[in-house]
């Protein structure tokens, strides 16, 4: 069998080693961001007691939440909701409209929101944080699916025009805010992983800890901007997202101190 000339041998060596070298650099990006996060990690003891505070935050507002909940099911323009959409909406610089409608608008985007979701579970996935990953994916799906019933269930409508300024017009009920309550359950619980699981001044753990906030904090004033909600459908959102996020992070603590998905963790010596 004749051999291949010189110059095509190493054209077809050149060719097999790219992808090999992909891969390699690939693999060395991970393995360094496992190391990185791993070293970042608190001690389980800490983390514990950092989620246990969360967790009674997080209880206390379900039953501010069911009082709003019915509250404006009975009422469903309320005086002060009014006033505070016409205080909001005062100022019309265009740099504010701007500002309101890039927080708001991966939320009207089914791909960038859903694609959000899904890289920061396959982020979280390859740097070994398998129970997070799973924990993330499931308590934003579980979030719309309430969000949606909720909406059903309560059947406010939304802000009109002849009270107020509808910037951005939005369909279905109003109350409460799907916007929000996405927003909670993923950049709430980035943030809160970033509080009770890491440690450190690390790039990547500012960084998450500073967008994450400005999402959760900005969301609900941007929906009022726009005309999309009152702010008790905001108020509610933020109440009932936080609630479910506390019980995503109840259930991620029992699960992680189990070992499910991840090593077992000990428990702190009396």
């Amino acid at each position: 069998m004749p051999q291949k000339p010189v110059h095509e041998q190493e054209q077809d060596d050149e060719q097999q080693s790219v992808p090999q070298t992909i891969q390699e650099n690939t693999q060395e990006v991970i393995e360094g961001a496992q190391q990185e996060v791993q070293a970042a990690q608190a001690p389980w003891y800490l983390t514990l007691k950092r989620g246990r505070l969360l967790l009674v935050l997080y209880a206390l507002q379900l039953a501010l939440f069911g009082i709003l909940a019915w509250w404006v099911h009975a009422n469903p323009v309320l005086p002060i909701d009014v006033a505070i959409t016409r205080e909001f909406q005062e100022n019309q610089a265009p740099w504010l409209k701007y500002i309101m409608i890039a927080v708001s608008y991966p939320g009207y985007v089914p791909l960038i929101s859903i694609g959000l979701v899904v890289l920061a579970g396959v982020i979280l996935w390859l740097v070994r944080l398998r129970l997070e990953a799973v924990i993330l994916v499931a308590l934003c799906a579980f979030s719309s699916l309430l969000n949606g019933l909720l909406k059903i269930i309560v059947a406010r409508p939304r802000p009109t025009g002849r009270l107020v300024d509808i910037l951005q017009a939005a369909s279905g009920p109003s109350f409460p805010s799907g916007h929000v309550m996405a927003y909670v359950a993923f950049w709430g619980f980035l943030f809160s992983l970033c509080i009770i699981l890491f440690r450190g001044r690390s790039w990547w753990r500012i960084t998450l800890l500073i967008v994450s906030a400005l999402f959760v904090v900005l969301v609900g004033p941007s929906r009022i901007y726009l005309g999309d909600h009152w702010a008790s459908d905001v108020l509610g959102a933020y109440l009932i997202g936080g609630v479910l996020l506390g019980v995503a992070l109840w259930l991620y603590l029992m699960l992680r101190e189990r070992g499910v998905l991840s090593r077992k963790e000990k428990r702190p010596e009396a």
